[in-house]
């Protein structure tokens, strides 16, 4: 049985090369549970929220990924969250008809990816790569090869054909003394995957039939989760930035203050007594 929502990272005994599977589908249909997205932009969540667990799992240190796609395309927007803790959420936005392409410039336009690395202790760090017009692969291949210099290779693939949409993916990396000639031979057994084995067949079982002939070290585990930092205290503070005058003038126009969470689709309601409550007992933040 496949254990889902799992990423697995590996090691090869005889080349400097790792490597890491993940396969999810409890937080993937949470992703998309938040809005009524047209298939090829659920494809797309799904392959970028696979994508930015894998980058996640490359983090040396506690702290936040976010992974970011910019266009002038149908789809304007698509950002995932994640934390070294394999905790994501994500949103995407989209205007007017999106066309049924695998061509990531036929959904997206032209654009850029954006990569944010955010330590809890250091430095931001921020890499930017113009997106490719084939794939979501080659674009994380392209940023990379261009901001960390290490030959790396990306397999996403998407299911949306049953009840339960799910997503996995594969990365494969050379590790900074890694030899071409290693590189090459694991490239092309992982080139040999097929989308259906990845989604549903169980990762050790995929390992093995792509690497039985060669020493793989599988470490354990890790859980991947769907998880919103939305809060009502978040809120209150965003309201607390607008004033109390401009928010009674909101109610009096229309009521009540609705606040909606897009990456969760969670809605949070002010009244008139809420507002005036909040600017007399200001929260803490947390």
């Amino acid at each position: 049985m496949t254990h889902i929502d799992t990423l697995h990272r590996y090691l090869f005994d005889n080349y400097q090369v790792r490597g890491e599977l993940v396969q999810l589908q409890h937080s993937y249909q949470q992703v998309l549970a938040s809005q009524q997205y047209p298939a090829p932009v659920q494809r797309l969540l799904g392959e970028l929220l696979t994508a930015t667990s894998l980058l996640t799992a490359t983090l040396k240190f506690e702290g936040h990924i976010t992974v970011q796609l910019q266009g002038d395309g149908p789809v304007s927007l698509v950002v995932i969250n994640g934390d070294n803790l394999q905790q994501l959420r994500g949103v995407a936005r989209w205007e007017g008809e999106v066309p049924n392409s695998d061509q990531l410039s036929d959904i997206v336009g032209k654009g850029y990816l954006a990569i944010t690395i955010t330590p809890n202790e250091g430095e931001r760090y921020q890499g930017i790569v113009e997106l490719g017009e084939r794939s979501l692969s080659e674009s994380l291949e392209n940023y990379f090869a261009q901001s960390e210099q290490l030959t790396t290779r990306i397999w996403l693939f998407t299911d949306l054909s049953h009840a339960t949409p799910r997503c996995a993916g594969m990365l494969l990396q050379a590790l900074p003394d890694g030899q071409g000639d290693d590189f090459s031979h694991l490239e092309a057994l992982t080139q040999t995957i097929k989308a259906e084995e990845l989604l549903h067949l169980d990762a050790h079982e995929v390992l093995y039939r792509l690497y039985h002939q060669d020493a793989v070290r599988v470490f354990d585990p890790q859980t991947v989760s769907f998880q919103c930092t939305c809060s009502r205290e978040k809120c209150e503070h965003a309201l607390l930035q607008i004033g109390e005058v401009e928010a009674l003038d909101v109610i009096a126009e229309q009521g009540k203050i609705e606040m909606n969470c897009d990456y969760c689709g969670q809605e949070y309601t002010f009244e008139e007594a809420d507002i005036k409550t909040l600017f007399n007992e200001p929260p803490t933040l947390h």
